[in-house]
């Protein structure tokens, strides 16, 4: 049997044995929920309520209904769509790249990245497909055979790479999700009383029995479907900044583009995630296993993801400077001190600045300075897409049709109510499936259990 270093502090804290996390894990979903859980359910279903409205608003009247204009033609929607692009990256990053690592740490927080990845592909896709005008045509982004003679989609455009880039990258992590909650749907299965529960979690346990064939394929299964979707934690941020880079508009056209945005889409989903388990440990009591320790690896993640980001905007800014095109130098000059500078404080303050202090070790290993700093960085790299998008569009070549962009109470609805379309499926989700991959803590209890630590030490003291 393998040790681990006796310096590695535990994953699993006080005298766990393999049943007491069966029964940790299984609680939230067996017994009632709690009064928080109805109370932020409550305010995430009226938010969501609230955006559908907005939405149904604007397919009425028309993308009329937002502030958008006909200089600054993409705003508030295209920012939240790369936004909650942004936030669905960590949860791919985290299980299968750590995965094929054999990184111990993932194994309490993949579950809940997983599970956050698809919500957040969902809350994207309904900005992307409404930008389009006339959401009921969308169907023609897809390249199907019809009665209109050869009308094809333009594989040239960044916009169609978009289209399967997205929906792969939806597709892979909803298998990946779920071929990861078939053994523990088995053990709900096993654990069940009530006939119907038992009934719907047996069909949703594909008849698994847990003998070691099935472990086998398993391990199997999740190690190809790792491989396959690590490429695409790259090359679906990389497209959707091709969206931008493969313009000409100034501040648009930077071949710096996709690495820059794919550490940003890695910052904002580890935030993300810190931001929801921080929560999720809390209501569903789940210290022993979400520890403080993992936060502390997450926050590593999120310093050098966030240097990453800082040294493109700087990158960005001498380039603008050193290339001696006036347009590009009057882009960045407007980003830092034209109307729009607050978005530009804000992003660098946010993104740059705030991950710094994770130098700290008090800050990195303290909970409350942690989701702090997870929601500052979130809204820094909303600030950041909103920079890149408004201020590049807002002043273009021709001053006299130079303007500003507000955002109408339409638009917000609609981002508020992606927002509670978020947290209602994520708390329908830790109310009907367990939120950390029950089994697979327990492959690593005997190693990084703090009770066996303790005796394998003693051990090795006699």
């Amino acid at each position: 049997m393998q040790h681990e270093s006796a310096i590695r502090e535990p994953l699993i804290l006080g005298h766990r044995t393999y049943h007491d996390i069966t029964e940790d894990i299984a609680r939230p979903i067996e017994g009632r929920a709690n009064k928080y859980w109805y109370l932020v359910f409550t305010i995430a279903v009226c938010a969501f309520t609230w955006g559908i409205g907005c939405l149904f608003y604007t397919i009425g009247t028309g993308i009329g209904a937002w502030g958008a204009n006909k200089t600054v033609g993409w705003a508030w929607d295209i920012t939240n769509f790369v936004w909650w692009i942004g936030i669905g990256h960590a949860g791919t990053l985290i299980s299968a790249v750590l995965l094929l690592f054999r990184q111990k740490w993932r194994m309490a927080i993949n579950r809940s990245a997983e599970a956050m990845t698809i919500f957040a592909v969902m809350c994207a896709a309904i900005f992307v497909t409404m930008h389009t005008g006339r959401p009921w045509l969308d169907y023609w982004l897809f390249p199907h055979a019809n009665q209109f003679g050869s009308l094809w989609v333009n594989f040239n455009s960044p916009l169609l790479w978009d289209v399967f880039a997205v929906s792969t990258y939806f597709s892979i992590s909803l298998v990946f999700w779920y071929t990861g909650l078939i053994p523990d749907f088995a053990t709900i299965r096993d654990r069940a009383v009530k006939p119907m529960s038992k009934y719907i979690y047996k069909i949703l346990s594909f008849g698994w029995s847990g003998r070691a064939k099935d472990w086998t394929r398993f391990e199997e299964v999740s190690l190809v479907l790792a491989g396959l979707s690590t490429p695409l934690v790259f090359s679906v941020h990389s497209i959707v900044s091709m969206d931008f880079a493969t313009s000409i508009v100034p501040g648009w056209h930077t071949t710096i583009f996709p690495p820059y945005f794919v550490a940003g889409a890695i910052f904002s989903g580890f935030a993300m995630v810190e931001t929801l388990l921080l929560i999720v440990r809390k209501v569903l009591n789940l210290e022993h296993y979400i520890t403080v320790k993992h936060m502390e690896y997450m926050n590593i993640v999120i310093i050098l993801t966030g240097s990453m980001v800082g040294v493109a905007y700087l990158s960005e800014l001498f380039i603008s400077w050193y290339s001696g095109v006036e347009y590009e130098a009057y882009a960045f000059l407007n980003r830092a001190t034209g109307p729009y500078w607050w978005s530009y404080a804000g992003m660098m303050t946010c993104n740059v600045i705030s991950p710094q202090l994770y130098w700290f070790k008090k800050i990195r290993t303290s909970l409350t300075a942690t989701f702090i700093l997870s929601i500052v960085v979130n809204i820094g790299m909303w600030f950041e897409r909103f920079v890149i998008i408004v201020t590049s569009l807002h002043r273009d070549y021709i001053p006299s049709s130079w303007t500003m962009y507000h955002p109408t109470w339409i638009e917000i609805g609609i981002f508020t109510g992606t927002i509670g379309m978020f947290f209602t499926f994520f708390l329908l989700f830790a109310r009907v499936f367990p939120v950390i991959a029950l089994n697979e803590l327990k492959t690593i209890l005997k190693i990084s259990g703090e009770s066996y630590k303790k005796e394998a030490a003693a051990h090795a003291h006699h």
